[in-house]
């Protein structure tokens, strides 16, 4: 929750000045709701996507202040889904975020769904048990050629906005145990080798070529670095 429209737009003229409109890898920028606009009209003509950072699972009711995915379907390509801050701040449950991701793939949108533990359940040794349960409750219901359009982010609560990244080898570990083992448990080894897997936490321009240098990690997502494009597109150059 950052930035007005303008400085929003602002900020994306600024990645795009830097990385140019063809930018080394797939990248996706998710302005809060009221800035999609301004920043659409900045990325237009560019392979740069456009994505939101929430969404309601109905397509339209009495939910004063959500936004649903019939509203950003056909401009918008992606949408976070289940961010840390969300359940934590706003008690989104494991049911309600399948619900999300199923109303985003209907209309055509890309889920960028989260998972991840908190700090006591880390320090509980619990990660494997919570990230595990969080991915099989997100992927329940969904089909082989749907869960292929879905990206998981493993975000390790304790780590965002911290200072404290996981280490990459730890990070990997979770992603490979427990995200894509259960990929490979509901879908078999075909969806989950393909669906990409990201990482978020205190992701910075000097840490993320350790990061991707990772096998079972293939992206990030970025939150505080990314207010400042010299830093984002350092990330995105490093990661290409």
């Amino acid at each position: 929750m950052f930035m007005s429209p303008e400085k929003g737009a602002t900020l994306a003229r600024e990645i795009v000045e830097i990385l140019g409109k063809t930018p080394t890898v797939e990248t996706v920028l998710c302005p809060p709701a009221v800035t999609l606009t301004a920043v659409a009209d900045e990325l237009r003509e560019t392979e740069i996507w456009l994505g939101a950072q929430n969404i309601h699972w109905e397509n339209e009711g009495a939910y004063t202040g959500e936004v649903s995915a019939t509203m950003l379907a056909g401009w918008c390509d992606y949408v976070i889904i289940g961010h840390s801050e969300r359940r934590q701040y706003f008690s989104e449950s494991d049911e309600n975020v399948n619900r999300k991701v199923k109303a985003a793939l209907a209309h055509g949108l890309k889920p960028i769904v989260c998972v991840g533990e908190n700090l006591p359940e880390n320090e509980a040794g619990r990660t494997g048990e919570v990230v595990t349960r969080q991915v099989n409750a997100v992927f329940s219901g969904l089909s082989e050629g749907e869960a292929l359009r879905t990206v998981v982010a493993y975000e390790p609560v304790w780590a965002i906005g911290s200072g404290r990244a996981a280490t990459p080898s730890g990070a990997n570990s979770v992603c490979a145990a427990h995200v894509r083992a259960p990929l490979r448990a509901l879908f078999g080894g075909g969806v989950a080798e393909v669906v990409r897997v990201q990482y978020g936490g205190s992701v910075k321009p000097d840490n993320i070529a350790e990061f991707m240098a990772e096998p079972d990690i293939d992206g990030a997502l970025i939150g505080g670095a990314s207010l400042s494009a010299e830093s984002f597109c350092a990330i995105v150059r490093s990661a290409g």
